[in-house]
Formats: C-alpha cells, sequence, structure tokens
C-alpha cells in the first residue's frame, strides 16, 4: 500500500478527496466531514484541520493512507462514525462507545439542562436506561453534589457505562436489570431521568442504516406505539419518588403530549413539554403530587 501511495504521488489533499468521493459513492451522510474526521483519527489525532491545511499539498505516509483506507471501508459499510472512533462527545465530555449502546445525541444534552435547572446538591438521582451512561456522569459532573444511581438491563451496555464513569472520575452507584426491579428496597429518589427506547417497532425498518442495522434495538424499540416504556416508568416511578419528586424524560418530537397525558394520570403536576435547539418538542418533565 506504502509503494502504491508513492507511485501515485498521493498528497493529503488527494487522500481526504478520494474519501469524500468513496464515502459519497455508499451514500454516506455529511462525507466530506466524516473523511476528515476518519483521516484524523487515522493519524492518531495528530492531524488537526489546522495542521491538515498547513501540509495538504504534501505526500501523505503510506501507513497513514492504508490505515485511513481501511477506516473509509467500514464507514462505507455504514457502520457509524462513532463507533469506529469509539467516541462521541456529549455535554462537552467525550464518551466511548460502541455497538452495544446508543450514540448519545445533541438533543438529549436538552434533558441534561432542563434536569441541571432543578438539581440541587443532596438530591438523589437515577437515570433509567443508561446506555452509554451520558446523561447521569454528565448531571454528575455539571453539579457533582447530587447523589447518582444508574440501572440498565443490558449487561454489555452497563460496562460501558461504568468504564464511562471511570474514565470521568465519577462515583455513580450502577444496577442491572428491566427498570426498576435491580433496585434495593425502599429507594427513593429526588428525581428520575430517562431516554427510553421510543421508536415504534414498525418504523425501526425506515431507519437510516447507521441506526438500524448497527445501534442495539434494544435502545431503540419502543414498542407498537413507542410508548411502552413511558407508560411504564410513568405508572411504576411512583413507588420510587421521594415525596414531589421530578420524573423527567426525553422524547420523540411528536410524543411530547401523549407522554405528558401520560404523566397526569399518574399523578405528576406541573407537566410542562420542553422544546430542544430545533424547536422540536424534546423533554417531558413533572413532579410527583397535585
Amino acid at each position: 500500500m506504502e509503494r502504491q501511495c508513492e507511485e501515485s504521488g498521493m498528497t493529503y489533499r488527494e487522500a481526504y478527496e478520494q474519501g469524500v468521493k468513496e464515502l459519497k459513492g455508499h451514500g454516506v451522510p455529511d462525507a466530506d466531514l466524516d473523511a476528515f474526521y476518519l483521516l484524523e483519527h487515522a493519524s492518531g489525532g495528530r492531524l488537526s484541520r489546522a495542521k491538515y491545511l498547513a501540509c495538504r499539498e504534501d505526500p501523505i505516509d503510506g501507513t497513514l493512507f492504508g490505515s485511513y483506507l481501511a477506516l473509509l471501508a467500514l464507514r462505507g459499510k455504514r457502520i457509524p462514525l462513532q463507533q469506529i472512533t469509539g467516541s462521541q462527545e456529549f455535554c462537552g465530555l467525550s464518551f466511548q462507545v460502541n455497538g452495544n449502546v446508543l450514540i448519545p445525541r445533541q438533543d438529549t444534552e436538552t434533558l441534561v439542562e432542563e434536569a441541571l435547572r432543578i438539581l440541587r446538591p443532596g438530591m438523589r438521582v437515577l437515570d433509567l436506561c443508561t446506555g452509554s451512561g451520558c446523561i447521569i456522569i454528565s448531571l454528575k459532573k455539571l453539579c457533582p453534589g447530587i447523589r447518582a444511581s444508574a440501572c440498565e438491563l443490558s449487561a454489555e451496555a452497563l460496562r460501558t457505562a461504568r468504564q464511562n464513569a471511570e474514565n470521568h472520575q465519577t462515583e455513580i452507584s450502577f444496577f442491572q436489570g428491566d427498570l426498576f426491579e435491580a433496585l434495593p428496597a425502599g429507594d427513593r429518589y429526588d428525581m428520575i431521568v430517562s431516554n427510553p427506547p421510543y421508536i415504534e417497532s414498525g418504523e425501526i425498518r425506515t431507519l437510516m442504516e447507521e441506526v438500524r442495522l448497527y445501534e442495539p434495538r434494544i435502545a431503540l424499540d419502543g414498542g407498537e406505539d413507542g410508548l411502552l416504556f413511558y407508560r411504564r416508568i410513568a405508572a411504576e416511578s411512583t413507588e420510587f419518588l421521594a415525596g414531589e419528586g421530578w420524573l423527567v424524560f426525553e422524547t420523540g418530537c411528536s410524543q411530547g403530549r401523549a407522554v405528558a397525558e401520560l404523566m397526569e394520570r399518574n399523578g405528576f403536576s406541573g407537566v410542562r413539554i420542553c422544546r430542544d435547539l430545533a424547536g422540536m418538542d424534546r423533554v417531558v418533565l413533572g413532579r410527583l403530587g397535585r
């Protein structure tokens, strides 16, 4: 591969342009951005955008070029960029991700922001369906005085969440189980947060390949109408919330009103729907009690 690179006189710019062309040929969204991120990753993070601009007409190292081609091949299979690089930024923090966890989305930062408006040091917080742990770890980093717990059904996802907590030096109690079943008897929380699976079962086949083929279905499938976990959590959370405790959900952009009604039927008051930066319904929250 190195000899092929030298013979072609491949520069960094030409390598990058080849990467963009290959990714576009496979229908990869944002091919120009992904091509650069993969080139940066192949360099071990040494090739910043500023460095690329300074050396783009220089010949690219053959070993680096070979690594880049291998990464392009993976992305061409529509494997998510974050699973290839192994990380995703969320709330200004870097989280380890893999095929066992849902990749953190910027939309979910709205949940963290709304929870932080309420949280105070000493409050007990539980994150259900924690996945990578990005929500509870971000809350703990941004409000260090809370007492944080998280629950996840998938053992593989829970290992990733524990590793992320260790990486960020955050003290969090983790439990494995189906929603509340693994929690110690008598535990009560001042806030429960959750980004549960909320895609309608029949809609999963229509999702982009990166999501449909490579992200865990257990983290996506919200049942026939997408509301399965909202029903369960809204009903069961009342036994685990302290008096006037808060329930804070992320929802799909068309589910806000339905989730708000579920919460109201289960004894939550002051229920409100919050929008994300795109102006879409994203978070529903309310307080237990009338």
